[in-house]
């Protein structure tokens, strides 16, 4: 079964809801991916390029849905290519027709400082989300 990197914006309350429930939900979930050439997506030459830009529209996604003085978060997920549905020609936008349970999120991406640019994300591990949780609330 093919699998698809997406990457999802969360804010602290789906942070939350992922660490009680284990799952972002309910679907459909919007997010972004690099879906292969042939989907008719054309965001640039290379499947490095698709996914920088994927993963920069998360990022940007993450930061219109975080609180005044919260911290971006992108989680990166792998999920069935069968569950992600393409938004719009051109660009990365999708829809993710299932819940997306914490097994299949492979990491999560922070602001260093709250307001950051995307380049001073920082990577961890599916397993610090208490880290991840701690360092957005800012306790």
């Amino acid at each position: 079964m093919p699998m698809v990197r997406v990457y999802l914006p969360l804010d602290s309350s789906a942070l939350d809801a992922l660490r009680r429930t284990g799952e972002i939900g309910p679907a459909p979930v919007s997010g972004h991916a690099a879906l292969p050439s042939g989907s008719g997506l054309a965001l640039g030459n290379d499947d490095e390029e698709r996914e920088y830009a994927a993963w920069s529209a998360a990022a940007a996604d993450a930061a219109e849905r975080a609180a005044t003085g919260e911290r971006r978060v992108v989680a990166s997920a792998d999920v069935d290519a069968a569950v992600v549905q393409p938004l719009v020609d051109g660009e990365s936008g999708v829809e993710v027709d299932a819940v997306v349970a914490l097994p299949r999120i492979a990491s999560f991406h922070v602001d260093e400082q709250p307001g950051g640019e995307v380049a001073d994300l920082l990577w961890y591990d599916v397993t610090e989300i208490d880290d991840v949780i701690t360092l957005v609330r800012g306790d």
